[in-house]
């Protein structure tokens, strides 16, 4: 675009060549005086609807502020929701510790009740002003506690399980005095036979008792005999498992029968004098593998003192 500019009849003409650069220009800086006045208006109108006090100005204002804090509220109930959920999920990991404690306390011999509560917290005042946690220390320490819990509820459990294995373990481990109150008169390992008088193996522990006298399974198993023996006259004998077997000879009567599965502490026989005994009295044997064991090892004996 060309503008020819003449100053009069006789002058000499002058003549301007606008390019796409003089336009880009005009137009720039038209957006930037359009926009310096529009803020200005802005101004100038909000800084007088303010100091007249417009309700019109108010009510945009409060408006504004109404979105704001619901935004805000939104964020805080978004924050809180979130929260609750783990705070349920901490409850009920605090319920299973709370089962996981009251099993380890009945098996270390406590009640629940006697278990110690909180711990007493104190301290003198700090020189240091107080503060309000903010939602992500919060949010922090929640967290926290929550990988702690997770870590004691896991070690909890290994320690469940273990006891629960040692429970059942000791239900099949021949360690329960086959005649209660029971007292022995021969111990296990070398003696003088009573009826060649010769020095013999005596394989196990005699109980002298009287007839009848009810005799119970040292520990849990299966009944593999019960039957007349040669030697043991009328005998029990009972599989706990991993070759482990206890034997119950001389008795005068059976209350089980091969086959049987039978319980710690259970009434299998009674006490006689069958086969080949001088009196009345059990003859209790354990055996590993078939190997005699000295049943003293078993044996949980409190008030006895075994060899």
């Amino acid at each position: 675009m060309n503008i020819i500019l003449v100053a009069d009849a006789t002058a000499k003409a002058r003549t301007i060549t606008l390019d796409w650069r003089h336009w880009a220009l005009g137009g720039a800086a038209l957006f930037v005086l359009f926009v310096t006045f529009t803020f200005a208006f802005n101004f100038v109108t909000l800084k007088w609807l303010a100091a007249t006090q417009n309700p019109w100005l108010a009510t945009i204002v409060l408006a504004d502020q109404r979105e704001e804090a619901a935004r805000v509220q939104e964020r805080v109930q978004g924050h809180l929701n979130a929260m609750a959920v783990r705070l349920g999920e901490l409850q009920a990991q605090m319920l299973r510790l709370e089962n996981i404690g009251d099993r380890l306390a009945r098996s270390a011999g406590l009640k629940p009740q006697e278990l110690p509560g909180p711990p007493g917290r104190g301290g003198a005042p700090s020189s240091l002003p107080p503060r309000n946690l903010s939602v992500g220390e919060f949010r922090g320490l929640v967290q926290s506690l929550s990988k702690q819990m997770d870590l004691r509820s896991d070690q909890f459990s290994v320690l469940d399980a273990l006891l629960v294995h040692d429970s059942a373990n000791r239900k099949f481990l021949p360690s329960l005095f086959p005649i209660l109150d029971g007292w022995y008169s021969s111990n296990f390992g070398w003696r003088i036979d009573p009826f060649s008088g010769q020095q013999s193996m005596h394989e196990g522990i005699d109980f002298p008792a009287e007839a009848g006298t009810p005799i119970v399974a040292t520990a849990s198993g299966k009944v593999v005999f019960a039957d007349w023996h040669v030697a043991y006259g009328r005998m029990v004998e009972i599989d706990h498992g991993n070759g482990l077997v206890s034997r119950y000879a001389h008795t005068s009567g059976l209350f089980v029968r091969e086959g049987d599965l039978v319980m710690r502490g259970q009434r299998v026989a009674t006490v006689g004098s069958t086969g080949r005994s001088t009196g009345p009295h059990l003859h209790f044997e354990v055996r590993l593998n078939g190997v005699p064991q000295n049943p003293a090892r078993f044996l949980q004996a409190s008030n006895l003192s075994l060899n």
